[in-house]
């Protein structure tokens, strides 16, 4: 069973006053006892709680976990679908590979591609226009679900003359001068082949995590026929 934010804080709440109601017992609440007994019980439960939380956030950021995949998802068919229970989008992994490059990764090989990825893009200070994962800048386009933007079937395939969208990325990625098709035009940031590939791993790796629908309607968006 999931907690919400709501529970949890219902839960403070109620042990805060039971608690305190016990240890105040016999106290009137004009008495500055009465306060700081209950100070000391509000406290020490909100400082439990943060630990709890703090140890349960750090189990679901834990690549491999329920929300952060797998590095060996970029060997699976990524998709974005409607939760109802959740009430937001959330990636689905699988079980259809879909191969990245024509190549099926070892999960070693996937983590070393990725981290590369994250190096190159952290070297080019991409946030300075992009948003990842909720950090960044909005000049350009938000990456955290870019492997999923139908705009790379729909127009980079056919504008690169590749055949495949992982291909179609990497020639943007290495010339994006070439192959400018916003008003914003994305400077050539001097990736060679091998840095493209890593980024583009990343990128689809992105993708698969659950960021709670974050973007905000980007599932609604990428339903657009085009």
């Amino acid at each position: 069973m999931e907690f919400g934010w709501l529970e949890v804080t219902v839960a403070v709440l109620f042990l805060t006053i039971v608690l305190g109601a016990i240890w105040t017992r016999g106290k009137n609440w004009l008495d500055p006892e009465f306060w700081k007994r209950y100070a000391i019980i509000g406290s020490s439960i909100m400082f439990i709680t943060l630990i709890i939380l703090t140890f349960d956030t750090l189990s679901k950021v834990k690549m491999g976990g329920d929300r952060i995949p797998s590095p060996t998802a970029i060997n699976y068919k990524i998709d974005y679908k409607f939760d109802p229970e959740k009430g937001y989008y959330v990636p689905v992994i699988g079980p259809e590979k879909e191969l990245l490059f024509g190549k099926e990764f070892t999960e070693d090989e996937a983590r070393e591609l990725i981290v590369k990825g994250k190096l190159v893009i952290q070297s080019r200070a991409c946030m300075d226009c992009h948003t990842l994962l909720g950090n960044g800048a909005y000049y350009a386009p938000d990456l955290t679900k870019a492997w999923l933007d139908p705009k790379w079937e729909k127009i980079m395939i056919p504008a690169t003359e590749s055949k495949t969208k992982e291909e179609a990325m990497v020639k943007f990625l290495m010339h994006p001068d070439k192959y400018a098709t916003w008003t914003r035009r994305m400077p050539n940031l001097g990736l060679d082949e091998e840095e493209a590939k890593a980024v583009v791993a990343y990128l689809k790796w992105m993708a698969a995590i659950n960021t709670n629908g974050f973007p905000d309607h980007f599932g609604e968006s990428k339903l657009v026929k085009f």
